[in-house]
Parts: C-alpha cells; structure tokens; sequence
C-alpha cells in the first residue's frame, strides 16, 4: 500500500480544491457498492421465497426492488465515473500549466542538461499516466474496496463458517503480488525515460531533415530510432508480462476458495442447516467478492506506473531556478557597463579567465576573437543567462544581479545567429513578448531593420502568417525580422551576434549605418568576424583564450595588437 500512500502524499494539497466533486464521487461509489451487493443478497429472497416457498405477494414486490438496486447501482457509477473524470482531468490541466510554469522560471543551464524531448515526454506522456491515476485509478480502487466490504458483509451475514474458508486462501497472495508490483514500478520508470528518448529523436530528426536529407543520413537516423523503439517494446513486454501475472494468479486462488464452499456449502445444504437460496446468495456474493479483490490487485500493481509518473513530474515541479532578480528597475539613462575581473565556466571548463573591460553610453562595441574565445559567453553574462563565477558585472555602477530580471531583459535587444521565427503573424513575431501589439511600432521597427519593403509587398502586410522556422522567408528577410524584434521595445542595449552574417553587402552596409543612427542614448554591442561588421565600432574588444588581448579603437588595435591583426589578415 506504500504506493498509494505516495500518491495520496503527492496529490493531497490539490484533491482538498476538489471536495464537493470528490464527495459526489465518493456518494456514487457508496451507491455502485451497495448496489452491488443489494443484487447478491436478493438472489436468497428470489429462491426461497418466490421459487421455493411459492410467496405471491413477494411475486410482484421483488421485481421493483431488483429494478430500484440495479438503478441505484447504475446512478452511482454515473456519479463517480463522471465526477472523477472531471477532477482527474482538471487536475492534468492544472499540472501541465504549473509544470510549464515552473520550467520557464529556471535557468538556461537546466534545459542544457535535459534534452527536448524528455522535457516534452514529461510535460505530456507522464501527466496524462498522472490523469490515469486520478480519474480512474484511484476512484476504481476506492470504489472496489467500499463494494467489497459490502459484498463481504452479505458473505459473512449468509455463513460465517463458509466465509473463513472461502478467504482464508487469499493473505498467501501478498507476497507474490508486493514482488510484482516492484517489478512493474522498475519497468514502468524504465520505459518512461525510453519514451523521453524517442520523443528527443523524433524532435532532433524533424528540427534538422534538411541536413539529414542532404547528407542522405535518413537510414542512420531510422537505424537509432529503431534501437529506442525496440527497447521501449521490450520493456513494454516486461512490464505487460508481469502485470498479466497477476489475475491468473488470483483466479487459480479464487478457484480454491470456491472449491472448499462447494464441498463445505453442498454438505450443509444436504444436512439442512443452509437453504438453498442462502448458499446460492452466498455464492453469488462470493464470485461478484472474487471480481473486486482481483480488480484491486491488478490496480494496486498498475499504480506502480503512475508512482513512476508522479515521481518524475514532482522531480521537475521541485526544480527552483538559481538565478534569481534583484529588487532595481532599469535605469531610465544607461551610462555604462563594465565587466571587473570577470571570470564564468562551463563545469570544469573555464572560458572567461579575469575579463574587464568599460563600454559607455552612445558606444558601439565591437566584440571579435577566435571561436572559443568566450564572445557569447560574455552576451549570456550580460542577459544573466548565466551568473558569473567570480567578479562583477555593473550597470551604472550597481551590481546586475540587483536588477529585476524582466526589467533588465526588457531594455535588452538581441539578435543571435540562430534565428528564431514563430508560427505566426509577421506583427506577432516582432512584438514578440509584449502583451499588446502596436501596429505603428512593429511597422516603425520593420523600417529600421530594412525589411518593410519586403513585407510590405507581402499579402497581408504585417499579418501576413509566417511558416515554423520563417520557412517562408529568405535567410536575410528572417534575418531582418529578428531584428526588427530586437528594436521593438525601443531597449537601451542591443547585442548583435553574428546579425549580418547572412546578408548581403548591401543590406549589411544598411545595418551598419542604422546602427550607428540609433546609437544614441544606448549601448551597442556587435560580435562578428566580418570586420565590415564592426567598420562603425567605437572601440573593438579583441579575446584570445578567455582573456582580453585588446581593447581600442579599430586604428590603436590595427598598430598594438598583434591578435587581431590576425583576424584582419585572416579576413
């Protein structure tokens, strides 16, 4: 019974929102008992008075109560089974949105460990075994002992004596079934994670078929997926093996039982001390006992899966995020930034190694260096994706950590190499987290970024829907959405990473010089290694082994830094 103790621990908190509906669920279970019993007992006043004792009057009386028991029955198993369903599904939608909710508080550092997939398993497969649980499980399981203490009732109230033998046999049933229900539990958490595999190939495979298809790598990608699926079925074998365990060996224990009230019953009838009605209304109660006593032990073992489910939701509800924001608005003027002996790793790899450095306001910050060198990391920094291991980080000489975080990110705007496109308006992608759109800003943002006049020929101008992934735009048109999404909210730093890598000249030279037009009154930061990128640079921060090797402008750099006279000749 450990497990539902689990369960129950798990579940109580949220079960007490759910009192009136649980207990209409718990009346109708009552009811659906009783009923059931009812049924059993009335086959001894069916035989012996109407059949045996020829009673005319119970004749036309018995019928109706047959008729009022199995209607009591039927509106009670009504009641339950629609009212736990409600709780059961209620309560999944309630966890997928909490479990989503807790997830998208943590930190970037979480969702490197776990892959897509299991997150996605989690969040759908292992909530709806939790909803299994709930609304039919749990219920059923109530629902059967309340019924089989009922029908227990009516066996002990017809013969005592036949009752002990009857159910002496089943207490040497414990052992085995507390063993198969380990075994089932193992299995069961087994083939959860398997499931979090498939998921992660499945998403892996989808999110890269061009380079799959490109590389004709399709029959490598079915190959490793067919080695997840076949484990999962094997593990499904096992578990499905071991829980089919358990009714034949409650039928085999049954058929004992029923064999010792033949012989014991039959000789009692013969001497005259149990009626003929009374052993049929006996045996009657004791084959529908049979039915809850197995139904409980296979639920008993099937909860085995969901105590795995449970524990792998709670596991990540539990999870609390490490970064954590300050009580500080953004300042309304940004005057500086400044990294102070900066030092970040990755566990035991350590890529900044003591960097500092200052940039000012109305500067472009031109960040270059060798891939490795610790550019993104220093972006990451900067929008506390991550937390420094040792030094500060200041905005206007206080500490960013002291900042709330969704201020701080709010004035931030960036654009990375990876271009991230929604399904969804081409409005909607550029007010991308703002709780209403503003029309004449999304159109204002689309002009700086050099991409109204495409979407202004594009059917539906702003609301024109784009593809998953912007599948249905150029490389440099998703790239310009991106950008236009970084100047929406007007934010007083921007980060350009690697954001005119995919366009032309041209439109690279048209970045560049509203860059430089929107300087003011912000701080600009543009990682590249095209230096026509950073030609309108202020200063150029030049790593080199998580250090910095240079800090100047682009002429000082060009005559004292040996590093980055190598990137220029690169180039």
């Amino acid at each position: 019974m450990n497990s539902i103790k689990i369960i129950f621990s798990r579940f109580k908190g949220y079960l007490k929102d759910y009192i009136p509906q649980f207990c209409i669920a718990v009346l109708g279970m009552i009811m659906a008992a009783i009923g059931t019993a009812g049924s059993a007992y009335l086959i001894k006043d069916v035989l012996d008075e109407i059949f045996i004792s020829k009673n005319e009057s119970l004749l036309y009386i018995l019928p109706y109560i047959v008729v009022a028991v199995f209607f009591l029955k039927a509106l009670g198993t009504y009641l339950q089974q629609y009212f736990t369903a409600y709780i059961g599904h209620d309560m999944v939608r309630r966890f997928r949105f909490m479990l989503l909710e807790n997830l998208l508080r943590l930190d970037l550092s979480f969702f490197n460990r776990l892959r897509t997939g299991e997150l996605i398993s989690r969040n759908t497969n292992d909530i709806d075994r939790i909803r299994n649980v709930v609304s039919s499980m749990i219920p059923d399981f109530a629902r059967e002992i309340i019924t089989a203490i009922c029908l227990l009732a009516v066996v002990i109230y017809q013969s005592p004596k036949l009752a002990f033998f009857a159910l002496v046999v089943f207490p040497a049933a414990i052992y085995p079934l507390s063993l198969l229900a380990k075994k089932i539990k193992k299995y069961s958490h087994q083939s959860q994670a398997k499931i979090g595999d498939m998921t992660s190939a499945l998403s892996e495979i989808f999110t890269n078929i061009e380079i799959i298809k490109a590389n004709n790598a399709a029959d490598k990608e079915l190959e490793r997926f067919k080695s997840h699926n076949e484990r999962f079925f094997h593990l499904n074998i096992k578990a499905e093996r071991t829980s089919t365990l358990v009714n034949p060996l409650m039928e085999t224990l049954g058929a004992v039982g029923i064999a010792i009230v033949i012989i014991i019953g039959g000789s009692e009838v013969i001497s005259g001390t149990l009626s003929v009605g009374g052993f049929f209304s006996f045996t009657t109660a004791l084959f529908m006992l049979y039915t809850p006593i197995k139904r409980i032990s296979y639920l008993y073992n099937k909860m085995q899966d969901a105590v795995a489910a449970t524990e792998r939701t709670f596991e990540l509800l539990n999870q609390s995020p490490n970064i954590i924001g300050g009580n500080l608005e953004f300042p309304r003027s940004l005057l500086s930034i400044s990294f102070n002996d900066v030092r970040f790793g990755y566990d035991e790899n350590e890529i900044l190694k003591g960097v500092s450095f200052k940039a000012n306001s109305d500067e472009i910050i031109g960040i270059v260096g060798t891939s490795g060198g610790g550019k993104t990391t220093i972006i990451n920094l900067l929008m506390r994706f991550y937390d420094a291991n040792n030094g500060q980080i200041l905005i206007n000489q206080s500490e960013i950590s002291d900042f709330e975080l969704q201020s701080l990110r709010q004035n931030i705007g960036i654009v990375t190499q990876r271009i991230y496109i929604f399904n969804d308006t081409i409005a909607a992608n550029v007010a991308y987290g703002a709780k209403e759109i503003d029309e004449n800003r999304v159109i204002n943002a689309l002009k700086v970024a050099n991409a109204w006049d495409f979407v202004e020929n594009m059917e539906g101008g702003v609301h024109a829907m784009l593809d998953e992934f912007g599948a249905n735009l150029s490389g440099g048109q998703r790239q310009r959405i991106a950008i236009a999404r970084a100047l929406y909210n007007e934010p007083r730093i921007l980060i350009f990473d690697e954001a005119t890598s995919a366009l032309d000249f041209e439109s690279e030279r048209i970045i560049t010089d509203v860059i430089e037009r929107i300087r003011s009154g912000r701080i600009i930061f543009v990682i590249a290694h095209r230096q026509s990128s950073i030609k309108n640079a202020t200063k150029i921060l030049v790593l080199g082994g998580g250090k910095v090797v240079g800090f100047d402008s682009k002429e000082a750099l060009l005559q004292n830094c040996e590093a980055f006279k190598k990137l220029s000749h690169i180039e």
